[in-house]
């Protein structure tokens, strides 16, 4: 620590090659930090205690439909409050970059998410109209709509009998999440299910997934095995899990998740590696006469090696610890974008990123870091 002072002024040298280095690794583990938290929430299950709602979806694949007959066999399982179900219905509206969520549900669907705030009378006309429709706020300032408006949506799964590709809605209510904190739920459409039954090609009399309401929270893991072990070994098969599970899921359909993040993560920390260590290989070159300096008037090979060392660890250190810090408000922007999903930077992240730090700071440092160790003082005075 007596050489620290040293270390500092020799990283700051050069104020601004080593200022947009250590911005360089900001940058890095504020996106390893992001990533990780996002490759974490994809890959590791969500616990069923204490879970008030659950989903239930096929076992094989969440695009897999389920029996519309298992609604009256889930609700009569003890413990079990309120059954709703939804379809997935994939519309678009008026160009494929206007992507949001559109699905079509049970009528006491609302019932189970008392989170969505709606007028009343905007309730009663969604039920008692046919081809209604309702969207969040944020989906309704997003393309200017009001009640009353009728919204076309281009089909991309499912074709009208009689219409082809094009449904049509009547815009009958607009509601927004009781809590601001879920204001990313208002960016999506629901419509009734009866409709859409009646007006698809293929798939009738099946839905996409069930919503379980279960009156007490402590049961939900029982209620849970429940339900699946009553479809296990028949031709539709179920996965009971909690919305935030049901919601990563959907969207790990993309593609694996846990490996596209670590093969971002991957190439961004190896990047990270050729830029750190060429600042400090062009640093100690340009350096070499003053670690001969040092060395004439008794500074051991050894002390050299570690003022390298230390300049290196403390210049990845700076950035890293900085970075992940600005991780955690990433997370939480993150969490607040993706509908049901929670993403945050737990404790081992910190870890896995301190001990990245320690490597990659090793890994930069110790090149140069064993040349001015090794350098000879007449051949570094002479310029040789």
């Amino acid at each position: 620590m007596k050489y620290l002072h040293l270390i500092w002024a020799n990283l700051f040298r050069k104020k601004t090659r080593s200022l947009l280095t250590v911005l360089s690794i900001v940058v890095a583990f504020l996106l390893f930090g992001m990533l990780d938290a996002v490759r974490v929430a994809f890959t590791v299950r969500d616990s069923l205690e204490g879970a008030s709602r659950l989903v239930v979806s096929s076992k094989l694949s969440i695009i897999q439909p389920l029996p519309y007959a298992d609604l009256a066999q889930i609700q009569r399982i003890p413990g079990v409050e309120a059954v709703a179900f939804a379809n997935w219905f994939g519309g678009i509206y008026q160009d494929r970059k206007n992507f949001f969520a559109n699905f079509a549900v049970s009528n006491n669907y609302l019932d189970l998410y008392p989170e969505f705030v709606m007028p009343e009378d905007q309730k009663q006309t969604f039920m008692a109209t046919r081809t209604g429709a309702v969207v969040g706020r944020n989906l309704a300032k997003r393309f200017g709509w009001k009640i009353g408006d009728k919204i076309p949506l281009q089909a991309t799964i499912f074709p009208h009998k009689s219409t082809g590709n094009t449904w049509t809605f009547d815009l009958v209510g607009i509601f927004h999440a009781r809590d601001s904190s879920n204001a990313n739920q208002e960016d999506q459409m629901i419509f009734h299910y009866d409709y859409f039954d009646e007006g698809r090609t293929f798939g009738n009399g099946t839905v996409g997934w069930y919503m379980v309401k279960i009156a007490d929270p402590r049961h939900t893991s029982q209620i849970a095995q429940t339900i699946d072990h009553l479809y296990a070994n028949s031709v539709a098969e179920t996965k009971t899990q909690t919305e935030k599970q049901f919601n990563l899921d959907f969207a790990k359909q993309l593609g694996d998740i846990g490996l596209i993040v670590s093969s971002i993560m991957g190439a961004v920390l190896f990047t990270i590696l050729l830029l750190t260590g060429n600042t400090m290989s062009q640093a100690v070159r340009e350096r070499i006469p003053e670690y001969a300096v040092l060395k004439t008037i008794g500074f051991s090979n050894q002390t050299v090696l570690w003022l390298v060392l230390g300049e290196a660890l403390l210049m990845i250190a700076l950035g890293g610890v900085f970075g992940l810090g600005l991780s955690v408000l990433g997370a939480d922007a993150l969490s607040a974008a993706f509908r049901g999903g929670v993403f945050q930077v737990a404790v081992q992240t910190w870890l896995s990123g301190s001990v990245l730090m320690v490597v990659l700071g090793l890994a930069v440092g110790f090149p140069p870091a064993l040349r001015a160790m090794r350098l000879r003082i007449v051949d570094a005075l002479s310029g040789h």
